[in-house]
């Protein structure tokens, strides 16, 4: 089937990490497949336009964006509401994606999230995990959602703390709670192989299989494991014990990594994105939730964050966490994070001599009014006194601006709105639809971050209206304007 664009229409959606490449014009000549999940980060088979249309399968599909031609197949619904980006997107979530109850906790937005893997890697023990949440609170920085990430078990698969490395995992419990941290660990759906887990599981059936009816054994970052089958019932009692168990002793939630559909076989009887699926579903039930990739799970109860991102200012690093951002919510996924600060990629975080202060500044700048603010580098290890002051003006920054954050999660809650929206959404037909590296909170902030090395100034695309910008008051015809402001503070203008 072949659609026309209509005049100056852009379209947005599938994958987001396509965001930065995002919107798709009359000019773009893109292919997508959307037909399995092939991104570690979130995908929806649906696109958006600007003009009230959109694009939906049940299942994922094929697509070209052809110099104003769309190309995919015939069963693909072309839907209709409106003549906006707001009304595509609402009449396509209201008909496909109607969101779910979200019981997300409400500390994962309200305080800021600390990751222990970029300072501990794999290397996770109980004395180690005390040290950085203290040192968090030490130099000046709230306790928070503490996530305790990979290697706080003995192998994947067996959900309980290692003896050796954490010889009172219910006292450091308590003590973290005493401190005032919420905590969550890791997991993954990975089974070690030549475990007894491993025998067990296979015995009971429990293990995905691939078409010949064998244990599929996937090949991830971390090696090679089997993958519990979350399609079944009892697989999925089978984890319940062992998250009850961990629950028991304190840990209030979990981490879900891994469920990439590239980690599933493609000729096993559940689809690699059905399991992909399975492994959302389960952990929708928790309160203290995170997810990285998930495949069409728009309108769940999940906390859902940006793949990891590079060290870096371009579109591998800096320069995407906006646009994928505002691709999230345009696809049904409004409770994000943008990546841990100053990136998740631990590579990056072995040479203290890599590190770009000024970079890690800026990305603390875009997540400061984003849904959830994560950290994981230690601000105050790998920075000089005077940027870790900027980051803790810019955490009290996020306090003074808690109440627009909150009424956006809740309207987002109770409507399924988008929390971070483009100019687009706000302000249709102004010719802002791509303008993608500043973003709406809700429908009064507009925030603008500097995005470029070595400069306090930045231009801001700024919609018809009334705006205050700190004691100033811009009446705006639809401009652009060059605002200047220092390192740790925040180019936010407020819609009158």
């Amino acid at each position: 089937m072949e659609l026309r664009f209509l005049e100056k229409e852009y379209w947005y959606g599938g994958y987001v990490t396509e965001g930065v490449r995002q919107p798709y014009g009359a000019e773009s000549d893109v292919v997508l497949d959307l037909t399995q999940n092939s991104t570690p980060n979130q995908a929806m088979p649906l696109f958006v336009s600007t003009h009230g249309r959109w694009l939906w399968q049940d299942r994922g599909f094929p697509v070209q964006f052809k110099k104003g031609v769309i190309d995919c197949p015939d069963d693909v619904e072309i839907g209709k509401a409106g003549d906006s980006l707001r009304t595509a997107y609402s009449g396509a979530m209201k008909k496909h994606f109607p969101f779910h109850p979200c019981h997300l906790a409400p500390q994962m937005f309200q305080t800021p999230v600390y990751n222990t893997w970029i300072e501990l890697t794999f290397y996770q023990t109980q004395q180690a995990v005390l040290n950085y949440a203290e040192n968090i609170v030490r130099n000046g920085l709230p306790a928070g959602v503490l996530i305790i990430d990979d290697g706080w078990s003995d192998y994947y698969g067996k959900w309980s703390f290692s003896r050796e490395s954490f010889s009172a995992p219910e006292q450091m419990l308590r003590q973290l709670h005493e401190w005032g941290f919420f905590v969550m660990v890791w997991v993954c759906p990975f089974i070690t192989p030549d475990t007894l887990v491993y025998r067990e599981l296979k015995e009971q059936n429990l293990l995905v299989k691939n078409g010949c009816g064998e244990v599929h054994i996937a090949h991830w970052w971390n090696g090679w494991s089997a993958v519990l089958d979350l399609s079944k019932a009892a697989a999925r009692s089978w984890l319940d014990k062992q998250m009850d168990e961990l629950r028991k002793l304190g840990v209030d939630g979990f981490k879900f990594d891994a469920g990439d559909s590239t980690y599933y076989p493609v000729d096993g009887e559940i689809s690699p994105d059905g399991h992909s699926g399975f492994w959302a579903a389960y952990g929708e039930r928790f309160h203290f939730n995170e997810f990285r990739v998930t495949t069409k799970a728009g309108g769940w109860s999940l906390m859902q964050r940006l793949c990891d991102k590079d060290h870096s200012w371009g579109e591998t690093g800096l320069a995407a966490l906006i646009p994928d951002a505002l691709i999230q919510n345009l696809t049904g996924h409004p409770f994000c994070s943008p990546d841990m600060i100053g990136g998740g990629e631990y590579r990056n975080f072995l040479s203290q001599t890599s590190l770009d202060p000024e970079l890690f500044l800026r990305h603390t700048e875009v997540a400061c009014l984003m849904p959830v603010m994560q950290f994981s580098a230690a601000p105050w290890r790998v920075l000089s006194s005077p940027y870790f002051d900027r980051i803790k003006n810019l955490v009290q920054i996020r306090n003074k601006y808690w109440e627009e954050i909150n009424r956006a999660i809740q309207l987002c809650r109770e409507t399924g709105e988008p929390i971070l929206r483009p100019l687009e959404y706000e302000f249709p037909n102004q010719g802002w639809a791509q303008v993608m590296d500043e973003f709406m909170l809700g429908d009064a902030l507009l925030v603008a971050p500097i995005l470029v090395k070595n400069t306090n100034v930045r231009q801001v695309a700024i919609p018809k209206g009334c705006w205050g910008w700190k004691d100033a008051i811009i009446e705006s015809t639809g401009m652009i304007l060059e605002i200047t402001t220092e390192q740790g503070d925040l180019i936010v203008l407020r819609k009158l």
